[in-house]
């Protein structure tokens, strides 16, 4: 039996990018030479990317509100405002988490700002097993890429409702592992699902020579 799919993108962009030393919302993508002119940013991407496969996208952000709004406006997404982004990143995943219900949605694709808009087969290709899968016995499908897990993942009722139960203080890792069983992982040719950007060395791996 399939699922009637009615998604809400997710992002999260609160962060303050600390070990980056600026914004990584508005880091070029795709990486471009120094100087170079830039077609878009991550989180103008990462709005592109989710916007094919779900509804609507929101994006939380935080004291960045004024520098990330107008990307957002502009790509067609919803701003959602974490009034206290120092509490952690599991405190924006519930902001999220909360607008997807309030929409009347049930379930969401989620990514991080810092990490690379993956290949449009990848998301087609989670889209898809999350469709197929029994609501009974999936509760979330996550992209894995040669044994490492990574984004985006998408998220049904019973995910998104243990997430939003979770004490204030817990982390999206813990809250997967309690229901592990729930959870399939989806093997895909694609590295930038386990790609994670928190330093300008990181990032500079990324562009092109």
């Amino acid at each position: 039996m399939t699922r009637a799919l009615s998604l809400c993108g997710v992002i999260l962009a609160a962060g303050s990018s600390s070990r980056m030393g600026a914004d990584k919302a508005l880091l070029p993508w795709p990486p471009v030479p120094l100087g170079a002119p830039s077609a878009g940013t991550f989180l103008s991407a990462a709005i592109g990317s989710l916007g094919l496969y779900t509804d609507q996208v929101l994006v939380v952000v935080g004291d960045n509100e004024p520098n990330l709004m107008p990307i957002i406006y502009s790509a067609g997404a919803s701003l959602l405002r974490n009034p206290d982004p120092t509490r952690g990143q599991f405190s924006s995943l519930q902001i999220g988490l909360q607008e997807v219900l309030n929409r009347g949605r049930d379930a969401a694709m989620l990514t991080l700002v810092d990490r690379p808009p993956v290949r449009g087969q990848t998301i087609e290709a989670l889209h898809e097993h999350f469709a197929t899968a029994s609501a009974r016995w999936k509760w979330a499908v996550i992209p894995e890429y040669q044994r490492k897990h990574g984004h985006p993942i998408v998220i049904g009722r019973e995910l998104l409702e243990a997430f939003l139960r979770a004490p204030a203080n817990s982390n999206a890792r813990e809250v997967e592992h309690a229901h592990q069983e729930y959870i399939e992982y989806v093997p895909v040719d694609d590295p930038l699902v386990a790609v994670n950007i928190n330093t300008p060395e990181d990032y500079a791996a990324l562009a092109p020579a």
